[in-house]
This record gives structure tokens, sequence and C-alpha cells, in this order.
């Protein structure tokens, strides 16, 4: 059986605040990847983003999450993970990859200012770009998809702890 969550999906569909929850309610440690590239880099995200472009960032984004070397954790990954082949073939091997899927209209009642939520945008890349492309990414690499839309918080993570045992038991 595979030990660890990984949570996948947009900016602002709670990838953190879903994971620390299920991981205390499921024992487990919980790891967000992004502060991991900060402690290495010793820099904010958007310091580094700036400093060495989208290209440099996803470099570093690749190697931190694939040298993540983690037993009965959940982990969230940022969004951009998703175009990192090897963090995402290493996360697929060391656990069950789990899609928090929210639909634009949702995402972008949460994300207000996608600048300041560090979402990285190309030049005259729009939010509806980011997503129509990212969702492709996520659909390929999700063992389990969660839908968020009209769910508060708390039902995210009921469905998400719910579809996890169904999973693991073979029941897909």
């Amino acid at each position: 059986m595979k030990k660890n969550l990984i949570f996948i999906g947009m900016p602002a569909v709670g990838k953190s605040t879903v994971g620390v929850v299920v991981a205390k309610r499921l024992g487990k440690q919980f790891i967000d990847t992004d502060l991991l590239i900060q402690k290495q880099e010793k820099k904010l995200l958007r310091e580094i983003i700036e400093e060495v472009g989208e290209k440099g960032f996803l470099k570093i984004e690749n190697q931190v999450n694939r040298d993540v070397n983690a037993e009965n954790s959940v982990i969230s990954p940022g969004g951009s993970v998703v175009y990192c082949e090897e963090a995402m073939r290493h996360f697929k091997e060391i656990g069950i990859i789990v899609y928090l899927q929210a639909s634009y209209q949702t995402i972008k009642k949460r994300i207000r200012n996608p600048k300041k939520r560090g979402v990285v945008l190309r030049e005259g890349q729009t939010l509806q770009d980011l997503y129509d492309e990212r969702v492709k990414y996520f659909e390929k690499y999700a063992d389990i998809i969660v839908s968020e839309d009209s769910c508060q918080i708390e039902e995210t993570i009921e469905n998400v702890l719910e579809q996890v045992e169904k999973y693991e038991n073979g029941q897909n």
C-alpha cells in the first residue's frame, strides 16, 4: 500500500489547508514543498521567480519535489509541479495523487489578485489560460479526483478521506 498522499490542483483549491487536516485525521506528517523550496533557496517564492524566471523556478521546483523522501505523509506541492516530469514520476511512485478539482469560476472567486497570490502568469497569459493549460496535466496525473465546487472545506476533507479509503481498498 502506498503511504503518501500528494495533493495537486490550482492555487486556492486548498492543497495546504485540506492537506493539513487530512494529515491530522490520518496520523500522517504534512509537507508543503513550497516551504521546502523557500528553505533551500533562503528566499520567498516570488523572489526566486523574479531572480531566475519561470523556467529557472521550475528547475528548482522539479529538483526539490523529485528529492522529497517521505513516508506516511501528506505532500502539498505548488500548482506548477505538474510541469515537472521527474517530480511527478517520483510522486506517482511514492504515493496516491489526489487532484483537488474546482471550476474556473470557483478559482477566480478565490484568487482575487494572481500576482499577490504568487501565481506565475506568462506575458499576455490570463488566469483562464493557465487554468485550461493545467487542467490537462492534473487529470493526466490524478489517481483520485475530488470536486470542490459548492463544497465547504469540511465536505472536501470528508470527500478526500472517503475516496482515498475506497481507492486503497480497490473500489475506485
